[in-house]
């Protein structure tokens, strides 16, 4: 039914749920697991830098590398179930890159994850997984995981 799913991921353990779902629905569809991560223009954009730091060790430089670094993570657990997985960084605004790769990559499903917390957070903040879920022409999984608010 799918030859090839989304996984976008943002580190956080809300994702955790997802990726178990997204490796399940991968082998279930014989299909290739795209898992994506998305550096925050917002988050790099917006920080001053510090003058004591070389401009390749910058935030920016962080944030992509913790990127890579989840998404190996994700592609070696995939690995073991035996599916094919692409791994890909791209820069931009979360929702916006997402939904531009779904597109271009003619991806079937996209498998996210959401924390499952209140409804004046969600108010105040939004999520990337509901702009997703609401924005996509294609078919969205949102895998939720419950979050302590303490």
């Amino acid at each position: 039914m799918y030859d090839r799913l989304l996984l976008p991921t943002d580190m956080s353990p809300g994702v955790d749920d997802a990726v178990t779902h997204a490796i399940d629905a991968a082998e279930r569809y014989d299909a290739e697991l795209h898992v994506l991560y998305v550096v925050d223009a917002d988050a790099y954009s917006s920080y001053p830098g510090d003058e004591y730091v070389h401009e390749f060790e910058g935030l920016e430089s962080a944030l992509e590398q913790a990127g890579r670094d989840a998404i190996e993570e994700i592609a070696a657990e995939a690995e073991q179930a035996g599916v094919e997985t692409t791994e890909v960084v791209h820069h931009g605004i979360p929702h916006e890159e997402i939904l531009r790769y779904i597109d271009d990559a003619d991806i079937g499903l996209t498998v996210v994850g959401s924390k499952n917390r209140s409804g004046e957070y969600r108010r105040l903040l939004g999520s990337v997984a509901e702009r997703v879920a609401n924005m996509s022409e294609r078919p969205v999984t949102i895998v939720k995981s419950p979050v302590d608010e303490e």
